[in-house]
């Protein structure tokens, strides 16, 4: 792979993994509600999660999705349905300034297992490494493809964990805390239409 190529993956990576998503927002609501101590190990399950994702999508599992176009299917149907199960979480969640919200955190885990049933992640990990791919070397492509990602996903999250932790220290009524939540999880929910928009297109 050319420095070219390797500048034009980590400006695909950075791009894809700090605009807004799935993962983000989740991200955000956390600070927001839980602070930034607490919302580390979803930062690290994101991260490893999809890295993890994306070096077995490119030894291959990715053409599953090919072969299997009822997987496709699955995956955006059910992965559409908890990421509207999550906003729905966000935004009956209770939390007044100064006091401990309802609810936990989402844990290392289940921010990795996550990127499995993230529609947008398998996108993502499907066009990264079909894209920059090594034909002939698929173990060394997937490899840098997947670092590529772990580099840059931890910080971009970071970010996000950041501007919900700062939005936390900031408002300090709870009315408008809850309009915050609301917020992202309209935004959530609304990053479910282009999703379900392409099934079977």
């Amino acid at each position: 792979m050319t420095v070219e190529q390797l500048i034009s993956l980590f400006a695909f990576t950075l791009i894809t993994s700090i605009t807004p998503g799935p993962n983000n927002f989740m991200v955000l609501a956390s600070g927001l509600n839980f602070g930034a101590f607490r919302s580390v190990p979803l930062i690290v399950g994101i991260a490893a999660g999809f890295s993890l994702m994306v070096f077995i999508v490119g030894l291959g599992l990715g053409t599953l999705t090919t072969i299997l176009p009822k997987m496709d299917i699955f995956l955006r149907i059910f992965g559409s349905a908890y990421m509207l199960w999550m906003a729905w979480g966000i935004a009956v969640s209770k939390n007044a300034s100064g006091s401990q919200p309802t609810g936990e955190p989402v844990r290392f885990l289940q921010a990795a297992a996550f990127q499995w049933i993230n529609p947008k992640a398998w996108i993502m990990a499907i066009t990264a490494n079909s894209s920059y791919g090594i034909i002939n070397e698929p173990f060394l492509s997937a490899l840098i493809v997947s670092g590529a990602f772990a580099f840059v996903s931890f910080p971009s999250n970071a970010t996000w964990l950041l501007l919900g932790t700062w939005l936390r220290s900031v408002l300090k009524n709870a009315r408008t805390l809850r309009m915050i939540n609301i917020s992202i999880a309209i935004f959530l929910a609304a990053s479910v239409l282009p999703i379900l928009w392409t099934i079977n297109k």
